[in-house]
């Protein structure tokens, strides 16, 4: 009789463990968070504050979870000892806080592993220690934070009326920096510019830089010449100075042609590109997003799936540290494969301030793993981004690369020029991770040289305006700002394309005129909470909760009763009016392309609204200040329809509260919004209840086309025993709570 339970957070990680550790344990898996907050109290918080202290009301997720807990307590009453080994994180010990109290424990054994190996797992099952009530009151205070901007916060945006769900405290964040930049392209005004340029027959072309005696020209670009920082853009294409008009660039081209040349200054200096270190959760996901086309969320669930294969180590984390077991091994593999490629000493990377080192960098358990058996026992995906975390892992190990960097001025008459090279002279890390630009080789010149003048020239260009950001970008900047935590810069990023306030387009992430309407109100309404630095500052304090310096029920009390209560207190009083909204969705005078359909108020011609979540990728909506007046293509009627209300006879399909995993823990939405319902058509499978046939029924949520199948009984409407005959489109078919799969076999014959 097995006489340990393991209790992990995954399904996935069950079959793997319990090959490592035998017969005399079971393993059993939570699937995530079991409990959550509850509904009840005022707001539907959950919780009350009292003072200084928090009182909190936990009940089962869901109906799953409530299952989960019944047979985690079974499998409780087989064992003798019950060890909970949930993830690595905040969020893991708060899980495992949950299970403890779920279950009823009193002293139950904490291990933690970074990796699902042999070695990893049994050392931690041998080193237990106690739940961390630390990480567990930061991640108690993150719900607590999140549920209560979420349920305070989301009602003042249904009163826009345009669709708008939910505010949160990362998402709108977030959303701000979408938007901002979205304003910044659409007041951008692009300038003319020329850049003038001569080439010489000696192999190479330089660039204006400046006149003679003038302070430019004094600057040797040093920069260019000493530059080691992995930060630095090695494919940006060299340039001249700007030139602001066309006779300017005219000047210095005619005197280039009358003037001789020369060189005046030739430099060469070699420099070392220092390795970049491992992975941490942002930088998987910018190389995955940049190099694979991945999206942060794909990232992780494939990052999760080679961690449960005990392939890679934890996918969460902001440390680049790695063990010194590894670091070990990876020279190892260097001086049988590459010997020239290993340092003097054991490379080592800096993690940022806020980092917990007590994690590792994402990297390979086993660097010697041929890859030849992974390529089949991996998905393509899968593969592609174990090989893409081995060899940046690899790289961060290996020597610097050297650079041999050149600069060249050239002089005519009382115009100097200006050449950059670069040469790759020892690839170094970059044989594995290649970040370097291709080779520009300058020919070997002398100070004072004369040079041939072959050709010379201007080209009109345009200023452009700062792109919009892509998904990796976007974790990149939330990163740098401070937003969120590893955990949630998915979620975040999701939840945003959920709530459709912004869309992906041209991999460029576009905000919705909803997302603008949404930020614009917010700016008035709760500006405190889009900054960046006020987010920030939040994260900090969670940190300093997790470091025990500070008691997690003090935190949230003083903080909504000294900003949060007040805050929204005075957001309540801002009126909204048609007014507000329209000056939102129009703040940035977003050029849409106008249909030939008539607003049925003002006669304008709605606008086409692009979104990838309707059939026909776009939607008509007034945009000259009738904001109610939205139109959506039904297939049923080959026409542009107005969706139904609930008071024009239509069902709400779903009307339970909306709850989803984002900024880090729930992203709370005390109240969903009415779905908007079409009529449908016949099918051939029979109704459940009276064998009728049922209709296909397509509807609008959350701005998409949904489809259900119903009984086409008009009678059934009012029928208490058809109130569960509905079947919903699901990826393996349509399914039904009640009554399971629907079957191709039962098909009623007419």
């Amino acid at each position: 009789m097995p006489k340990r339970l393991l209790v992990v957070e995954s399904p996935g990680k069950v079959k793997k463990l319990s090959q490592i550790l035998g017969a005399d344990w079971i393993v059993r898996a939570s699937c995530g968070h079991i409990r959550e907050l509850s509904d009840e109290g005022e707001d539907s918080l959950g919780f009350t504050m009292d003072g200084a202290s928090v009182k909190c009301r936990y009940v089962p997720r869901d109906s799953q979870a409530r299952e989960t807990i019944q047979k985690l307590k079974s499998a409780c009453s087989q064992v003798q000892e019950v060890v909970l080994a949930t993830d690595p994180d905040r969020e893991g010990e708060t899980i495992a806080w949950h299970i403890k109290e779920a279950l009823g424990l009193k002293e139950p054994k904490r291990v933690v592993y970074t990796e699902i190996t042999e070695t990893a797992v049994r050392a931690a099952i041998a080193n237990p220690r106690k739940l961390d009530f630390n990480l567990i009151g930061a991640g108690l205070c993150r719900d607590c934070l999140d549920k209560l901007v979420g349920y305070k916060g989301s009602p003042l945006v249904w009163a826009l009326n345009n669709g708008a769900k939910s505010v949160g405290r990362v998402q709108s964040a977030t959303l701000h920096l979408i938007c901002q930049r979205e304003r910044e392209i659409q007041t951008f005004v692009p300038q003319d510019y020329w850049s003038v340029w001569v080439d010489y027959a000696e192999g190479f072309r330089a660039f204006y830089k400046a006149m003679v005696n003038t302070p430019d020209s004094a600057a040797t670009n040093q920069e260019d010449i000493n530059d080691d920082a992995a930060t630095k853009n090695d494919t940006q294409v060299p340039e001249s100075t700007r030139v602001l008009s066309e006779a300017e660039a005219d000047r210095l081209v005619k005197a280039a042609k009358l003037h001789p040349h020369h060189v005046v200054q030739y430099e060469g200096k070699l420099n070392y590109r220092q390795p970049p270190p491992a992975f941490i959760t942002s930088s998987l996901q910018q190389a995955a997003g940049s190099r694979l086309k991945f999206t942060p969320e794909k990232t992780m669930l494939l990052a999760q799936k080679l961690y449960e294969a005990g392939l890679i180590t934890y996918m969460r984390t902001d440390s680049v540290i790695l063990s010194p077991e590894f670091c070990d091994s990876a020279r190892q593999w260097l001086q049988q494969n590459d010997p020239q490629n290993v340092p003097k000493n054991t490379a080592r990377h800096r993690s940022s301030k806020t980092a917990q080192e007590g994690h590792e960098a994402i990297r390979p358990t086993d660097v010697f793993r041929p890859s030849t058996q992974l390529r089949i026992e991996l998905s393509s995906d899968e593969f592609n981004l174990y090989v893409m975390i081995w060899k940046r892992a690899i790289a961060s190990q290996c020597c610097a690369a050297q650079l041999r960097k050149t600069l060249v001025i050239t002089q005519s008459g009382d115009v100097l020029w200006q050449a950059r090279g670069q040469v790759v002279e020892f690839l170094g890390y970059a044989r594995y991770w290649s970040n370097l630009s291709k080779d520009t080789l300058l020919p070997t010149l002398e100070q004072g040289q004369e040079l041939t003048l072959e050709d010379a020239g201007h080209e009109k260009k345009k200023t452009q305006p700062p792109p919009r950001y892509t998904e990796p970008k976007l974790v990149q900047l939330m990163e740098r700002k401070g937003i969120g935590r590893p955990s949630t810069y998915s979620p975040t990023i999701a939840t945003l394309k959920k709530r459709t306030y912004i869309e992906l387009a041209k991999d460029s992430l576009h905000p919705t005129t909803l997302g603008l309407e949404v930020d614009d109100f917010l700016q008035k309404a709760l500006p405190d909470l889009l900054e960046t630095e006020f987010t920030a500052k939040m994260e900090g304090a969670l940190d300093t909760i997790a470091s025990g310096k500070q008691p997690w029920q003090h935190y949230l009390t003083q903080w909504h009763q000294n900003y949060f209560a007040p805050a929204i207190a005075k957001a309540k009083t801002i009126p909204i009016t048609p007014s507000n909204v329209k000056n939102a969705g129009s703040a940035t005078q977003r050029n849409y392309e106008n249909s030939r359909t008539k607003c049925p108020e003002c006669k304008n011609n709605l606008a086409k609204i692009p979104s990838s979540k309707v059939k026909k990728k776009y939607f008509l909506k007034c945009v000259s200040g009738c904001d109610n007046v939205v139109l959506f293509w039904s297939d049923y009627t080959k026409s542009w329809q107005a969706p139904r209300s609930s008071s024009s006879g239509a069902e709400e399909v779903n009307s339970s509260p909306a709850k989803t995993k984002s900024d880090g823990a729930k992203e709370t939405v005390p109240k969903s919004q009415k779905s908007q319902t079409k009529t449908g058509k016949l099918t051939k499978y029979p109704c459940p209840v009276c064998k009728k046939p049922l209709e296909e029924y397509t509807y609008i949520k959350d701005g998409q086309n949904k489809t259900m199948l119903r009984c086409s009984n008009p009678d059934s409407r009012n029928d208490s025993k058809h109130k569960d005959a509905a079947y919903f489109n699901t990826a393996k078919g349509w399914w039904s709570p009640k009554f399971g799969e629907l079957k191709c076999t039962k098909i009623v014959k007419k």
